[in-house]
């Protein structure tokens, strides 16, 4: 079987594998509770296999996903890969909230580098829009950490046509990442489009349904209670039945 092949994400010049590994299921975010040593010896398996292109955020566990990438990604493993994580969403008692405001950027920036133990994140995504604040603002102190070296590109996760268009204005955006599959299909109206026209690279997640289309419907009754998948899935489904 042969290595997973390359390709260019955006026009800014980020290479990456053409598949990715999206980590947040070695996190507890899914209430997957696998040993670290299993982890670890898995992302090893995706690296040597071409995969890598590995996505995690701040959010997952949270901060274990980062930890875990961080201890994998000792001996070398780090100038293989291609590393993304994502600031802007945070557990308060249990609520998602979202930030963009600079100094917590900046904060967010930092404290993934910490648990990553790197230098430099590849890209960085904003996980979800702060709609209170403007996102020139929130692109202004991602550009700072462009030019001090924290970070090598920026990205967007499920953000709308207008506002990829303002935060590309003032900062080139490398990615968008979004859900794009079978039964996913409204971000062709605008969003891809638009990212098309700016040379912009889209990350698509769940492109099989969140395993819907590998496994059938059944997949879901795998879930335990609780897991946003679960909710996701289900929401989708009886949508496209009616």
């Amino acid at each position: 079987m042969g290595k997973v092949g390359r390709m260019k994400l955006g026009s800014q010049g980020l290479e990456v594998s053409a598949q990715g590994l999206g980590c947040v299921g070695i996190s507890s975010f899914n209430d997957q509770h696998k040993p670290e040593e299993e982890i670890i010896k898995l992302i090893h398996h995706a690296v040597d296999s071409g995969v890598t292109f590995l996505d995690t955020a701040d959010v997952y566990g949270p901060h274990t996903s980062e930890i875990l990438l961080g201890k994998a990604l000792k001996g070398g493993v780090r100038e293989k890969v291609e590393l993304a994580t994502k600031f802007g969403l945070f557990s308060v008692d249990g609520k998602l909230e979202v930030h963009g405001d600079p100094a917590y950027v900046r904060a967010a920036c930092e404290a993934s580098l910490k648990r990553l133990d790197i230098d430099c994140i590849d890209l960085y995504y904003q996980h979800r829009v702060d709609t209170r604040v403007p996102i020139e603002i929130t692109m202004g102190e991602l550009k700072k950490l462009v030019e001090e070296g924290k970070i090598k590109y920026v990205g967007l996760s499920e953000a709308c046509a207008s506002t990829i268009r303002r935060a590309h204005a003032v900062h080139p955006i490398s990615a968008v990442q979004l859900e794009w599959s079978l039964w996913t299909r409204d971000v062709e109206e605008e969003i891809v489009p638009t990212c098309r026209e700016l040379g912009i690279g889209i990350v698509a997640y769940s492109p099989l349904g969140r395993g819907f289309f590998a496994s059938g419907a059944k997949v879901v009754e795998s879930w335990a209670t609780g897991d946003p998948r679960k909710v996701c899935a289900y929401e989708t489904y009886f949508s496209l039945s009616e």
